[in-house]
C-alpha cells in the first residue's frame, strides 16, 4: 500500500492500465509507481532472460532546437557534444560551478533540419525534472537554443532484455537489428509516431520508446498480450545495480563530481575548452580525488543499505551508497565512496549493519556484464 503524503502522488498516463495487472505500489520521487508486479526475482529473471517492460513516463522529457544547439548545449556538460553524429546519443551529466552533478542525464541529437536548426530529445531524472528545466533555461536564455518540457504529453516505456529485438520488431517499420548501443530513430509503431532509442537502464539490450499518450497506451496493451513481463522499480534497482549503474539521489549528487564517480569516461577535457566547473574536473585529474565510488561484495548474504558506514583499521572510512542482494549473482553487493588507497580491486573492509561490521571486498565494475547486451 502507498503510505500517507501530505500532498497527492502524481500518476503516469499508464495507472489505470498497470492497476489491472496487480502490482504493488509505492511513492517515488512524488510519484505513485509499482514496485514489483510477479515478484521482484521473477521481473529480474524475465529481463536477464527473456524481455521485460518498465513504465518509465515519470522521467522528465525535453525537446531541444536552435541553430548550433549542440555547441551551446555543450556548455553546460563535460561531455563533447560536437563529437555526436545524427542519430546517436551521449550519457552525460549537468554540473554545478564546484564540478557537483545536478542530474545525471542522456542527450539524443537527431540532426539538423532544413532550415539549418539542430534537434534533439533530452531525458532527465523524475526527482529533478523542474529543477534541470529551470537550470537548463536559465544558461540558455542569450541563445537561439529553445527547451520544451514534453513530459506530460508523452509515455516512455523500456522494453528491456535479449528478446527485446524480436519483440519490438513486428511493431515497428525499421530494421532494430541495424540500431546501435545509444542510437536512436524516429519510426511508426501501434498507429502513431516514436521515437525509439537503443538505451536503458537494466544493463541489457533494449529500448526505451517515446511515444504520445494514446499510442503509449496501445503499444503497453500490445506488448502485455504477446506476453512480456511487466517489471516495477525494485527489479529496475536489482538490475542497474548489478551493472553498477549510478542513482542519482543516492550514488550522484551535488556535492559529487563524475570524476569521484567513476564516470571519467564522460568527461571530455580535450578539444573541449569551456563548460561549467571544468577548472575542478582539471584539478581531480591532475591530482587525484578524496574519495572514489568502488564496487563491494560482501562476504555472506547480509545487505549493506544506503548511507552504512565502511570501515577500515578501525574507523570510518566512507559509506554505502546502494546495496542489494542481487538476484543474479546469489550474493549481497553495494557500491560505497572510500578513499582511494582503501579502493583497491581485493581491498579487505567491513560494513556497518545494525551495530554489527561484516566483512566486504573491492571488486571490479560491473558486478555483471550481460553477453547479450552490444558492444
Amino acid at each position: 500500500m502507498v503510505s500517507a503524503s501530505s500532498s497527492p502522488l502524481a500518476r503516469t498516463p499508464l495507472f489505470d492500465l498497470i492497476t489491472t495487472q496487480n502490482p504493488r505500489l509505492t511513492p517515488f520521487a512524488g510519484w505513485e509507481m509499482p514496485v514489483q508486479f510477479s515478484g521482484l526475482k521473477a521481473e529480474h529473471e524475465a529481463v536477464r532472460t527473456a524481455v521485460g517492460m518498465f513504465d518509465i513516463s515519470h522521467m522528465g522529457k525535453f525537446y531541444w532546437h536552435g541553430r548550433d544547439a549542440r555547441q551551446h548545449l555543450r556548455k553546460l556538460v563535460p561531455s563533447d557534444l560536437m563529437r555526436l553524429e545524427p542519430g546517436r546519443a551521449q550519457y552525460t551529466v549537468l554540473l554545478n560551478r564546484h564540478g557537483g552533478i545536478i542530474d545525471d542525464i542522456i542527450v539524443y541529437y537527431q540532426g539538423q533540419t532544413e532550415t539549418g536548426e539542430e534537434t534533439g530529445v533530452m531525458i532527465v531524472n523524475a526527482a529533478t525534472r523542474s529543477r534541470d528545466k529551470a537550470w537548463l533555461l536559465a544558461h540558455l536564455e542569450d541563445t537561439p537554443v529553445t527547451l520544451a518540457d514534453i513530459s506530460k504529453d508523452h509515455i516512455l516505456i523500456a522494453l528491456q532484455g535479449p528478446g527485446a529485438i524480436a519483440t519490438l520488431q513486428p511493431f515497428v517499420d525499421q530494421d532494430l537489428s541495424n540500431l546501435p548501443l545509444f542510437g536512436h530513430c524516429q519510426t511508426h509503431i501501434a498507429g502513431g509516431i516514436a521515437f525509439v532509442a537503443r538505451t536503458g537502464y537494466t544493463g541489457e539490450d533494449g529500448f526505451e520508446i517515446m511515444v504520445d499518450i494514446a499510442t503509449g497506451r496501445t503499444l503497453w496493451a500490445q506488448l502485455t498480450a504477446v506476453g512480456v513481463t511487466p517489471c516495477g522499480l525494485g527489479a529496475r534497482d536489482t538490475l542497474r545495480l548489478e551493472a553498477a549503474l549510478a542513482l542519482y539521489g543516492q550514488d550522484l549528487n551535488d556535492t559529487i563530481t563524475p570524476i569521484e564517480a567513476g564516470l571519467n569516461w564522460l568527461v571530455h577535457l580535450e578539444g573541449h575548452p569551456e563548460f561549467i566547473g571544468r577548472d575542478v574536473l582539471v584539478a581531480q585529474k591532475a591530482e587525484g580525488v578524496a574519495r572514489k565510488l568502488v564496487g563491494l561484495r560482501m562476504g555472506g548474504r547480509h545487505i549493506a543499505r544506503h548511507d552504512y558506514p565502511v570501515w577500515a583499521d578501525g574507523a570510518v572510512v566512507g559509506h554505502v551508497t546502494s546495496g542489494t542482494l542481487s538476484p543474479t549473482l546469489g550474493e549481497a553487493i553495494a557500491l560505497a565512496y572510500v578513499p582511494p588507497h582503501w579502493g583497491k580491486i581485493g581491498q579487505s573492509l567491513e560494513v556497518e549493519i545494525r551495530g554489527k561490521t561484516y566483512p566486504a571486498t573491492v571488486v571490479k565494475k560491473p558486478f555483471y556484464r550481460s553477453p547479450h547486451r552490444p558492444r
